[in-house]
């Protein structure tokens, strides 16, 4: 094939992670947070779901050296900007993943600790959650719990923001560089966020409630929009904020909508862009 002149490259994102059966978090919602944001996405599936918006009914897990060939065949091929790494159920997964991690030299990587569905199904072994702290902490750029992954990684319930910045501290004392805790669970009119680095810097940031009974995959989209603006060159302060800002556009344009007899989800494609290219 001829050489272009001026090569150009999109901006490329990696999903580790489960797949969702009915469209709204894990891979899927991973890939339509990607597309809407401009970059180009790729995919190592860790496990497949039977899944719908009113809960898992079956989980099957994709063999460990399957889930690495499937990592080693797009970085070596077409390349990766950031990770994200979502659904992780076994110790055996953690560590193909950590392996591959290191084998490719990849470090922007933001890990969703993804233990437990919005439908309350357990999402992951017990001993994976030893591995994810001691392996994959030290390993990733940020780390970004919600209020009942925190919980159960500390070992106690976090029900207010006092809680939620003692969690934090906990968590970065685990080995995690930065913690971005999601105070969603919490109750009353508006929402907080917590983004706190090793450094000690912290981050609030606080936000009027959406009331939606559509949010299957919030956390999933979060963590892909912090992933995909990283991607695009964006600091991780700036990455965390603007990501925050496109799922709450996400939440709202998808309020009104139905889908399916229980929990929705977000309107992902409510403003897409096109994808972004770069220099080679």
């Amino acid at each position: 094939m001829p050489v272009e002149a001026n090569p150009q490259r999109y901006a490329r994102v990696l999903s580790i992670a489960g797949s969702d059966s009915g469209g709204g978090a894990g891979i899927q919602a991973d890939l339509k947070t990607f597309a809407a944001l401009g970059c180009f996405g790729m995919t190592a599936i860790t496990a497949i779901t039977a899944q719908n918006t009113t809960g898992v009914r079956s989980i099957h897990g994709v063999p460990p050296a399957m889930l690495a060939d499937q990592i080693d065949a797009v970085v070596e091929d077409i390349g990766v900007d950031a990770v994200k790494i979502g659904m992780l159920h076994s110790a055996e997964v953690v560590e193909a993943v950590v392996r591959a991690l290191e084998r490719h030299s990849l470090h922007t990587v933001v890990l969703d600790p993804v233990m437990v569905a919005t439908s309350g199904a357990v999402l992951i072994e017990t001993s994976a959650v030893d591995s994810l702290v001691r392996a994959l902490f030290g390993r990733v750029l940020l780390v970004t719990p919600n209020l009942d992954e925190a919980s159960l990684l500390v070992g106690r319930r976090l029900e207010s923001r006092d809680d939620m910045e003692q969690a934090g501290a906990q968590l970065l004392a685990m080995g995690a560089r930065s913690v971005l805790i999601k105070g969603g669970h919490l109750p009353g009119d508006e929402v907080a966020d917590l983004l706190l680095h090793a450094s000690g810097e912290a981050l609030w940031m606080v936000g009027e409630r959406i009331h939606t009974g559509n949010t299957h995959g919030t956390g999933c989209t979060l963590s892909s929009a912090i992933a995909a603006q990283l991607a695009l060159g964006k600091p991780l302060n700036e990455a965390v904020q603007l990501a925050r800002a496109y799922v709450r556009r996400a939440l709202e344009a998808g309020a009104p909508v139905v889908t399916g007899a229980g929990s929705g989800p977000l309107n992902h494609g409510f403003a897409p862009k096109p994808l972004r290219t770069f220099a080679t």
